[in-house]
């Protein structure tokens, strides 16, 4: 139920903060992805299955956002979702070099992702922001390793 807390809230700080940023800079909102952090950093601590519904949820709600095809960005979520959920319970990326990799390959292949599918739905190249969604995985990478190693810490000096 706590974990179900935490989606929620997650979720609705992600959408407050799209919104927010959408309004002062848009350009922003490419570098910037609240939902990507909000599936990463619930996928890594409550591992495939609850990254992918939440995976799914935060993807439509951002579609919900976009103007183009509705489940591209529900597709890409809901397979970031699970897939970092997966290999983090198998393999350990806790320590924070390895949490930091590890995050940005799977914002990498997040976009890389997105793109493919909005090129083969469009047959077109997607709007990149002029460049600025190369720097969207590194963005995400360090601030959901930075949340994940606060938060880990904080857990631990609860008795």
């Amino acid at each position: 139920m706590r974990d179900l807390r935490k989606a929620v809230l997650g979720i609705l700080l992600a959408v407050l903060f799209y919104s927010v940023l959408g309004k002062i800079s848009a350009p922003l909102v490419v570098v910037f992805n609240a939902f990507a952090w909000v599936v990463l950093y619930l996928s890594l601590v409550r591992h495939e299955a609850f990254g992918a519904v939440i995976g799914t949820v935060c993807g439509l709600l951002q579609d919900s956002f976009s103007s183009g095809v509705f489940g591209v960005a529900g597709l890409t979520k809901t397979l970031l979702g699970f897939s970092t959920g997966f290999v983090a319970r198998k393999i350990n990326v806790t320590p924070v070099g390895r949490n930091f990799v590890f995050l940005l390959l799977m914002a990498a292949a997040e976009v890389a992702l997105w793109k493919i599918l909005t090129f083969f739905l469009f047959r077109e190249s997607p709007s990149t922001g002029g460049g600025l969604v190369l720097l969207q995985p590194l963005a995400t990478a360090l601030l959901v390793t930075a949340f994940y190693q606060i938060m880990k810490k904080k857990t631990e000096e609860i008795p």
